[in-house]
């Protein structure tokens, strides 16, 4: 629930990339893209903006994405080790956050937290 949220990225062509193949298997395709930013979500409503940034590295953000399914989440962990992502969780249930929370963590090419949920 969120109108859009805009990103710093150090590396423009490795974080189009990495939300490429992650956001896939959530619905999200790349709206936008020039020498300076890209803009991801649902076809022609970028919601998600990678901005190019040169300077000092950020502290990392957290973005959780809304999932249809269980087999959407696996893809999403999955698709995004393949494209320079890093474990931060795999797909399995959090019953510690909710009875039916279901997600998987990844740390994107900036060291941002990104979650892939279905509750």
């Amino acid at each position: 629930m969120y109108d859009h949220i805009g990103l710093r990225v150090g590396n423009l062509d490795a974080s189009v990339r990495f939300y490429t193949a992650a956001l896939a298997p959530l619905g999200f395709v790349l709206c936008s893209r020039d020498d300076s930013g890209a803009g991801f979500g649902p076809k022609g409503e970028p919601a998600l903006w990678l901005h190019l940034h040169k300077g000092a590295a950020s502290t990392g953000a957290h973005v959780a994405f809304r999932a249809p399914d269980h087999a959407a989440i696996k893809q999403f962990h999955a698709e995004g080790l393949k494209a320079g992502g890093r474990d931060n969780g795999g797909a399995g249930a959090r019953a510690d956050y909710s009875p039916t929370y279901y997600a998987a963590f990844l740390i994107d090419p900036d060291g941002n937290n990104v979650e892939a949920v279905c509750t």
